[in-house]
């Protein structure tokens, strides 16, 4: 099993797992074009793709989502509110975010999330001896979200925005609001207390996600995961917007 990060960001989110002959694309945030120069940088294509699992509606988790079902036939996957939220009825297969599921040999184990969307969820995704998690696009920590990615392999962890940066930055107070909002997006601070709250003892990977460009630094996300797992700073891995992540493997 492994996995790499096509791109994470506000302008754009997609993550790639491979578990034996499956590969599957946990969002699509870009064009289709754009999609195929980072499936290339990471040594796949279109027509590899297995299915897509969608988080929620927003643009930059849903932009190229429509058109890969329409032009390649790739099974989509989201659950009821956000395949009506996106308009992805039609050919789209819905789940029940409180329930597992099978795509190829990936198992899938969705969770309801605190987020400014209509029904979002984010994932743990294994092989049935590993096991992957993935939170981003979540406001705060709830205890089921704390028992979904307890004993993963390996976590991808949105750390959004450093909270003083927020504070003083050039976003308008709404915008602030909402950001740093129990339905927005969680705070370097917020995801460190979260990862502490987490039995980590299996971890291979941690990786800090969805770094805002204007609110953050990836020294200061870094730092944050780093305390809480007692470990050099550049053990955390970074998600970056323009060049993901390089494949992973999970041994």
């Amino acid at each position: 099993m492994r996995f790499t990060v096509l791109g994470s960001g506000s302008r754009g989110n997609a993550t790639l797992v491979e578990v034996g002959a499956t590969c599957v694309l946990i969002d699509c945030g870009f064009s289709l074009a754009e999609l195929e120069q980072r499936l290339l940088r990471a040594g796949k294509r279109l027509w590899d793709l297995t299915a897509v699992l969608v988080t929620h509606e927003h643009g930059d988790h849903v932009r190229g989502v429509a058109a890969l079902a329409r032009t390649y036939r790739v099974p989509i996957w989201a659950t009821p509110g956000t395949a009506r939220a996106a308009k992805l009825l039609g050919f789209c297969r819905e789940f029940d975010c409180h329930a597992p599921f099978a795509v190829g040999e990936m198992e899938v184990n969705p969770f309801p999330v605190p987020h400014d969307a209509r029904e979002p969820c984010q994932f743990v995704v294994g092989d049935g001896a590993r096991r992957l998690g993935i939170l981003t696009d979540v406001g705060a920590a709830t205890p089921h979200i704390v028992a979904s990615l307890s004993g993963c392999d390996a976590l991808m962890l949105e750390c959004n925005h450093d909270a003083d940066m927020l504070a003083t930055g050039h976003y308008p107070p709404s915008l602030k609001q909402r950001v740093g909002g129990r339905h927005g997006h969680l705070s370097n601070v917020q995801a460190a207390a979260l990862l502490a709250e987490l039995d980590s003892g299996r971890f291979q990977h941690v990786v800090a996600a969805h770094l805002s460009e204007k609110n953050n630094h990836p020294r200061l996300a870094r730092r944050a995961l780093a305390e809480v797992m007692d470990c050099d700073d550049q053990w955390i891995a970074v998600a970056d917007q323009e060049q993901g992540l390089e494949w992973r493997d999970l041994r």
